[in-house]
C-alpha cells in the first residue's frame, strides 16, 4: 500500500517473521531509506550515471539518464 500511494506498480515483497501491518510499513520505509541513488552507485563503481541506469526496454531513455550524465 505504501508504494501504491507513490504510484509504483507491480511490486512484490516477502515478509519473514511478523506480518504485523505496522512492522510491514516500517520495514518498507527502512528499505526505501537504504536505497542508493544512481549517482551514488555510479560513483562507487567509477562509472557514469548513464552507464548505471542504461536504456529502457522500449528504447526510450529515462529522464534521469538524460539529465544526470554530469559526473560530480
Amino acid at each position: 500500500a505504501v508504494l501504491e500511494t507513490l504510484g509504483v506498480q507491480d511490486v512484490v515483497g516477502k515478509s519473514v517473521g511478523s506480518s504485523n501491518p505496522y512492522n510491514m510499513v516500517r520495514a518498507t520505509f527502512e528499505a526505501l531509506k537504504a536505497q542508493s541513488s544512481p549517482r551514488q552507485v555510479a560513483a562507487k563503481r567509477g562509472k557514469k550515471v548513464s552507464d548505471v541506469i542504461g536504456r529502457r526496454a522500449d528504447g526510450a531513455s529515462t529522464p534521469a539518464a538524460d539529465t544526470a550524465d554530469v559526473e560530480g
